[in-house]
C-alpha cells in the first residue's frame, strides 16, 4: 500500500501531491490494479490534513479512470500507468542511486541535489532554466 507524504517546499497543493504520488506509484509499478489506497481516515490521521483534501485527490484520480471508490470498502486501483519501459527502471535506478551517493560524498545536501537534478532535467528537456 502507498504511504503518502507531504512536502511544503514542493510548490504543489496537498491534494496535487497526493494525486502525483499515486500517478508515480502507478507509473513505477508500485501500485497495481486491484490495490487499495489508504482510506481517507488513514490519510487524515497520518498527515493531519483536511478530509476534503484527500477526497478531492481521490475524486480526480477516479475522474481520470485510475481508481474506483467502493462505498464502505475503499478506493481501489482500476488501471496502471506502467508500460514496457518498466523493465528498464531497475538498472536506471541503480545508476541513479550511484549518482546520488556521489553527490552526497561531494557534500551536496538534499536541496542542492534536487536543484541540480531538476536543472539538468529541464535543460535536457529543452526548457530554458535560469
Amino acid at each position: 500500500m502507498i504511504e503518502f507524504h507531504l512536502d511544503s517546499r514542493s510548490g504543489l497543493s496537498p491534494y496535487q501531491q497526493l494525486v502525483q504520488q499515486v500517478r508515480h506509484a502507478l507509473r513505477l509499478g508500485l501500485l497495481e490494479e486491484g490495490d487499495r489506497l489508504p482510506t481517507v481516515k488513514e490519510v487524515v490521521g497520518r498527515l493531519a490534513i483536511n478530509p476534503n483534501t484527500v477526497l478531492k485527490a481521490y475524486r480526480e484520480l477516479e475522474h481520470d479512470g485510475l481508481v474506483a471508490a467502493r462505498p464502505g470498502v475503499g478506493t481501489f486501483v482500476t488501471r496502471t500507468l506502467a508500460d514496457a519501459s518498466l523493465a528498464a527502471h531497475g538498472p536506471l535506478r541503480k545508476d541513479l542511486q550511484r549518482w546520488l551517493t556521489k553527490a552526497r560524498l561531494a557534500g551536496l545536501d538534499e536541496e542542492s541535489i534536487e536543484a541540480l537534478f531538476m536543472n539538468t532535467f529541464r535543460n535536457a528537456a529543452g526548457e530554458d532554466v535560469a
